[in-house]
């Protein structure tokens, strides 16, 4: 007989401290970042900066020690072995990311937060990123949930950080309100799947789905439903997309570059956890939604980008928004297909994120740039780029052939044949075609933008521009992403073999 000592010893559960390092660490750095800043100095407050970079790069030197093996914490010590936390391929993979992107908005942000409370900016960054880097090894909804706010909620203060600045509050408001509904209705379906199962564990929930109770299969498919509707929320597909354009314009532009491969890096890992491991069960209903999903969004965001006027008002910075939608129409094409053709198309869309984090932070690092003598940020204002900064003229030129997937930019076009390829292996030769169209599509404005950056200056530019001086941070922002597209160019392959993932 079980005596009560026993049965409390056995509900204590040990901690894998390297497991969570990670994201422990960002969270960590973000509390001494935030103290820090009461008693550093006016003018040594850029020094929070580079100890938040400092930081970010902590956390991704941790991920290095997890690679032998899959690791899981905070496990159930009675009945079912699952987990809430596993650090596995897939999750290291997305943490990798999360942090990147979340170490290259940093050094965008250094020397252009000067008008911004640098200890709420640093703190919100981390703290933002910590959540990010939670979410990829969350096995149960609840923690899910909460990742997934952690790395919301400090997103909305930093859209609308530039205070008294109408157009940043507009856009915070926007991305708050759609961001309140997603989760209320996320949380919803959440709900309504656990009343119909008794358990939120992913692992746990492939099972109990396929024997659900007759009487409760209606609630169960509601929760499933609602459970994916506020995910399309958080990755931007259409119909859920209108809070895009007006947030990243308002946003300050590192945050906007953040929001557009973290904020999508979060929910589309999120989306492939709930999909691929815990409801495979109704994938007859998931896949052809996110194949509908998939082939609106992807038209949506390349019919709006078309139409986005070179002389309007940052412009560039809204055509890199409506571009963000497009790309994550073609993020849920392997997610479409994984319910056809099993779970190892999800490194098709791991392997186009990865392609994607790279090139669309280095385009905005180069609007970064440009936005230091062109506040306007008008596409008009790259017109002859090349004259006045050739290198980032030609990183720029590079970036957006990767996205428009013509060479040089071979990593692109390798991204996208995977993700073309993972449609028509799981039968989906509709979504395909649509995909193949819409690629096209996106050419035109690809190939303007980047026309425009060698086209003699225009009549207000022939006069000579006094260049400032360009912060190092910036400079190695954008050389560290050029490099990587440039590698990864010369060895595509290398992506999908790191990008291969086993969720089960």
């Amino acid at each position: 007989m079980t005596t009560a000592a026993e049965s409390a010893t056995s509900l204590v559960q040990s901690v894998d401290w390297l497991a969570i390092a990670p994201p422990l660490t960002a969270a960590a750095v973000a509390l001494v970042v935030l103290v820090a800043d009461l008693f550093v100095p006016e003018a040594r407050k850029p020094l929070l900066g580079y100890g938040a970079v400092a930081g970010l790069v902590a956390a991704l030197a941790l991920i290095v020690p997890l690679h032998d093996g899959d690791r899981s914490t905070f496990c159930l010590t009675t009945g079912s072995h699952a987990c809430s936390y596993t650090a596995d391929h897939f999750t290291l993979v997305i943490q990798a990311l999360v942090l990147g992107g979340a170490l290259l908005t940093a050094l965008l942000s250094i020397g252009d937060t000067r008008k911004l409370p640098a200890g709420e900016f640093w703190f919100l960054l981390l703290s933002s990123a910590a959540g990010a880097a939670l979410l990829p090894a969350s096995r149960d909804l609840a923690t899910l949930v909460i990742a997934l706010e952690v790395a919301s909620l400090p997103a909305f203060a930093l859209v609308g950080i530039k205070r008294g600045d109408r157009r940043s509050s507009e856009a915070a408001l926007k991305f708050f309100l759609s961001s309140v509904v997603a989760t209320a209705v996320m949380l919803l379906g959440v709900s309504f799947v656990y009343a119909a199962t008794g358990t939120l564990h992913l692992t746990d929930l492939t099972g109990r789905l396929d024997h659900v109770d007759p009487q409760l299969s209606t609630l169960a498919g509601a929760g499933v439903a609602l459970t994916l509707v506020g995910f399309a929320f958080k990755t931007a597909a259409a119909p859920f997309h209108f809070w895009v354009p007006d947030t990243y314009v308002g946003a300050p532009l590192p945050i906007a570059a953040y929001l557009s491969v973290v904020g999508k890096a979060v929910g589309f890992s999120g989306l492939i956890l709930v999909t691929v491991v815990a409801f495979p069960a109704y994938a007859d209903v998931w896949g052809p939604a996110l194949a509908v999903l998939a082939a609106l969004t992807m038209t949506v965001g390349n019919v709006a980008a078309l139409r986005q006027s070179a002389s309007r008002a940052r412009g560039a910075v809204r055509l890199l928004a409506w571009s963000s939608v497009a790309q994550a129409g073609y993020l849920l094409v392997p997610v479409a297909a994984a319910a056809y053709a099993g779970e190892r198309r999800i490194g098709s869309t791991v392997a186009y994120a990865l392609m994607y984090a790279v090139v669309n932070l280095g385009a905005f690092a180069v609007a970064a740039l440009v936005a230091r003598t062109h506040p306007g940020n008008r596409i008009d204002d790259y017109r002859g780029l090349y004259a006045t900064r050739p290198l980032a003229a030609l990183a720029l030129a590079f970036f957006l052939l990767c996205l428009a997937g013509l060479p040089p930019g071979v990593i692109g076009l390798f991204a996208k044949v995977t993700v073309f390829s993972a449609a028509v292996d799981a039968g989906l030769g509709w979504l395909a075609v649509v995909m193949a169209v819409n690629v096209v599509v996106a050419l035109y404005y690809y190939l303007r933008w980047t026309a425009a950056l060698f086209r003699g200056p225009s009549e207000e530019e022939a006069a000579p521009v006094v260049r400032p001086r360009v912060p190092a941070p910036l400079t190695a922002a954008i050389v560290l992403t050029a490099a990587a597209g440039v590698v990864l160019s010369g060895a595509p392959q290398t992506v999908l073999r790191f990008a291969g993932v086993n969720l089960f």
